[in-house]
């Protein structure tokens, strides 16, 4: 009998489960009032935020789990509007590229296991593009959470698949783009976290140099255990001006 119902407990909240996070992945922006981020990226909290749609014409969130159950989809209003502003010119410039937003902000902000930022809704993590044998690869955007385990060699490559490997060329120009919408919402790119063994990588490429010279700030060094997580996904966190 205990087992019985043991597994008519399991069912139910796995039914349950499912139904929340088919019903919570909204394509429609979800926050009202004035946006606050209180504090730091490291430790702070988000007053008023916004919840970015779960897809848009050329962009999706990396994760249903994240998005309904997890509720890590939240920003400040102005660093949705940066984002959304910016997948939009891409979409007029590249509109055969499709984009992957991952991990932002809870809906109040604070700690969030495992990130050691994203407290304060200015902190956003984006999937780097990809190519496979030349041409862009997709298929990524539907592991999951199991996005944030893949892993490149130091030349951008996969390590589980040599044909597939970092786009840096396309990583370069949304962030150029992100950088100029943000300027006119009144935001900056604070940083941006990439793995160092990367980066040379990406300022070799034609836009990259462009990127070089921008300005824009890129840790110069981190500790190995956050270095190794920043290579399928750059971070990048906003700041008011």
């Amino acid at each position: 009998m205990k087992k019985a119902l043991k597994r008519l407990s399991i069912l139910v909240i796995t039914l349950v489960a499912i139904l929340i996070i088919f019903t919570e992945c909204s394509t429609k922006i979800r926050g009202s009032g004035k946006s606050e981020s209180i504090g730091e990226v490291n430790n702070g909290s988000l007053k008023n935020g916004r919840k970015f749609p779960f897809r848009g014409e050329n962009y999706r969130y990396f994760s249903r789990f994240s998005y309904a159950v997890l509720n890590r989809a939240w920003v400040h209003e102005k660093v949705l509007i940066t984002s959304i502003e910016a997948y939009k010119e891409c979409q007029k410039q590249f509109p055969n590229q499709k984009y992957l937003l991952m991990e932002c902000s809870p809906k109040k902000g604070g700690r969030m296991w495992p990130h050691r930022t994203h407290q304060n809704g200015t902190s956003i993590d984006f999937g780097t593009p990809l190519l496979k044998n030349g041409k862009p690869f997709f298929n990524d955007h539907y592991y999951g959470l199991w996005h944030y385990s893949m892993k490149f060699d130091e030349n951008g490559i996969s390590k589980r698949n040599k044909n597939v490997k970092i786009d840096f060329e396309m990583m370069s120009k949304h962030i150029l783009i992100l950088n100029e919408k943000a300027k006119l919402n009144g935001l900056k790119i604070k940083k941006v976290i990439f793995k160092i063994d990367l980066k040379d990588n990406l300022f070799e490429s034609s836009i990259g140099k462009k990127l070089l010279k921008s300005g824009i700030y890129f840790a110069q060094s981190l500790p190995k255990i956050i270095d190794e997580q920043h290579d399928e996904h750059y971070h990048i966190d906003f700041e008011e001006i």
